[in-house]
């Protein structure tokens, strides 16, 4: 039993698919997805956007598919590439065949839009002799005309029903093998959609709050609304949606992941905001910090606080602390104990040096298959 009861997600109990490598659902990990933004038929900037996003910890990446050249490109791009793709489709059945065939972990469609029962039966035909999985993807800028005229505007009643049917959609033809998302730019409308949803079905839910906005709007909103249903336990794969560099939403859902104890990659930097009383520059020295330490995956906490009224607290509970001191002298403290002093001049570059030792200790601990991402 957990010492901090308080801090204990009930997460709720879903079946579980396969997105290629990736198991989503059940008690598998919450995965972070991302979607590229080059020209999909561009193979060589696609690749190379999949492979940072991949290096930013991605456990899935979506590649929008609108043409037969994307898909064209998608057969030479999957190769080349580590994590397991997701085919972005939207109403052309055709697309959805053609990704299947060229190696797509799985289809990000709307069954409903695909077309004539008999295209949809053929698009599942394809998931299945491919083994691809399906995300049924409902968006609150999308609704079927019948739900607007029958709701009146987008709800969650709405957005609830649009993905049943959707989901039934893919029973009737014998395909269980899918994930849903009912997704919205207003929050609360998300968190609704998303309880609602939960409460009517056991299939595994991607969240994400769509059309967020910029780097910092979208981080708060998404933070917001992902991070409220995650404690609430519902989730079982996450996009955050940026009009920014994809690669910052990755980060920015390892973030929420770390700060609810859901996820642990690379370094978990606790910092004072910076007062009067620091004792160094300490706003300088984490944007550093977070730059030069990014490269490392092991889990790990680092506190950087810049006097003594919280800093040996904090120190206390993190692998590496320093706090700042008078006269340009400053404690650092190592698995929670003070154990020696630093100056301002090598402060970064010390601090660097020890929690890549202590991230090449605990690597050196873990069985040799141990997935330091989970």
């Amino acid at each position: 039993m957990s010492l901090r009861p308080y801090r204990d997600i009930k997460r709720r109990q879903t079946r579980q698919v396969r997105v290629g490598s990736v198991l989503v659902g059940g008690d598998a990990p919450i995965s972070v997805q991302s979607m590229t933004n080059t020209p999909s038929a561009d193979v060589a900037a696609t690749v190379a956007q999949v492979r940072a996003l991949s290096d930013a910890g991605a456990d899935i990446v979506r590649i929008s598919c609108p043409d037969e050249d994307a898909t064209a490109a998608l057969a030479k791009i999957i190769p080349q590439v580590s994590v397991p793709i997701v085919a972005d489709i939207h109403f052309h059945y055709r697309r959805a065949i053609e990704a299947a065939e060229a190696g797509a972990a799985c289809l990000r469609i709307n069954p409903g839009n695909i077309g004539s029962a008999s295209k949809v039966r053929e698009v599942v035909q394809a998931a299945k002799d491919h083994g691809c999985s399906i995300r049924i993807g409902v968006n609150a800028g999308s609704l079927e005309k019948n739900l607007l005229e029958k709701y009146g505007e987008p709800c969650p009643e709405a957005m609830v029903e649009s993905a049943l049917a959707h989901a039934r959609i893919l029973e009737d033809n014998d395909f269980t093998e899918f994930k849903i998302s009912v997704k919205a730019s207003d929050v609360f409308l998300s968190i609704a959609a998303y309880r609602q949803l939960s409460e009517a079905c056991d299939y595994p839910l991607h969240l994400g709050i769509t059309e967020a906005g910029g780097l910092r709007t979208g981080t708060v909103a998404s933070s917001i609304g992902i991070g409220a249903l995650l404690l609430d336990g519902i989730g079982d794969t996450l996009r955050v949606s940026l009009s920014a560099d994809p690669v910052e939403e990755v980060k920015v859902g390892f973030d929420i992941l770390k700060s609810l104890d859901l996820r642990h990659r690379g370094v978990r930097v606790i910092a004072c905001p910076s007062c009067s009383r620091q004792g160094f520059d300490v706003v300088r020295t984490v944007a550093v910090l977070e730059d030069r330490l990014s490269h490392i995956e092991t889990p790990l906490t680092l506190s950087v606080i810049g006097c003594v009224v919280n800093g040996p607290g904090e120190a206390r509970e993190s692998d590496i602390g320093v706090t700042g001191g008078g006269g340009g002298s400053h404690k650092v403290y190592v698995n929670g104990i003070a154990d020696h002093n630093i100056d301002d001049a090598t402060l970064v570059d010390h601090l660097v040096t020890l929690v890549e030792n202590k991230a090449a200790e605990i690597e050196a601990k873990q069985p040799t298959d141990a997935v330091t991402a989970a």
